[in-house]
């Protein structure tokens, strides 16, 4: 039992970027005493509340990110949040600027027990299935959302945001099927008629 409690283990955590939650690996057995245990004896890495790493699985290129998604999980254990703005931005290689903190955006009702760790930036809005993608193994909202976000709240310069949106369209990550989608939303219209007028 033990031993396919360690492959689903392992299969979980391979998903994740070597990451697993206690409630996943609870459900495979692993009781808060045998967590403990595999902690001690250096098999796993606890990096925050509720959330282990396996000690020697390859860290992949953004652990980080890996970890406070699963931080975003709720009751179900799920994780609800989405990586967006300039976090984002970042990781579509739209802007040359890393940022100090990470935006993640979750949804309205979103709420945790603790106090929300300082490198984070949320965000409450509801993002739809069409708005995420997958980069770095997280889910990220697209480029096209993201430039609208970034707009939105006015934390960069609108000509920096023009040319983030002529390079995602050149390189294929904004398509005109997203901009129509995006037009049937009257707020996003009159934004990409201004990001369009940079792009001509």
């Amino acid at each position: 039992m033990q031993r396919t409690g360690n492959r689903d283990l392992y299969q979980i955590a391979e998903s994740q970027g070597g990451y697993f939650t206690a409630k996943q690996a609870a459900r495979l057995g692993y009781t808060a005493s045998k967590r403990n245990y595999h902690v001690g004896t250096g098999n796993w890495v606890r990096e925050h509340r509720g959330i282990y790493r396996l000690a020697l699985f390859p860290s992949p290129p953004r652990p980080d990110l890996i970890l406070w998604w699963l931080w975003s999980r709720g009751r179900s254990d799920s994780p609800q949040g989405v990586f967006s703005h300039h976090t984002a931005l970042a990781l579509h290689e739209l802007t040359d600027v890393n940022p100090a903190r990470i935006d993640l955006t979750v949804p309205p009702s979103f709420r945790k027990g603790s106090e929300i760790p300082s490198v984070l930036r949320l965000h409450f809005a509801v993002v739809v299935a069409t708005d995420i993608e997958v980069v770095e193994n997280v889910p990220v909202t697209t480029a096209l959302r993201t430039i609208l976000d970034v707009w939105r709240e006015q934390s960069l310069q609108e000509s920096s945001l023009r040319d983030a949106f002529r390079d995602a369209r050149s390189l294929g990550r904004i398509t005109m099927g997203q901009i129509a989608q995006a037009r049937k939303n009257p707020g996003a219209t009159q934004i990409i008629d201004s990001l369009e007028r940079g792009h001509r």
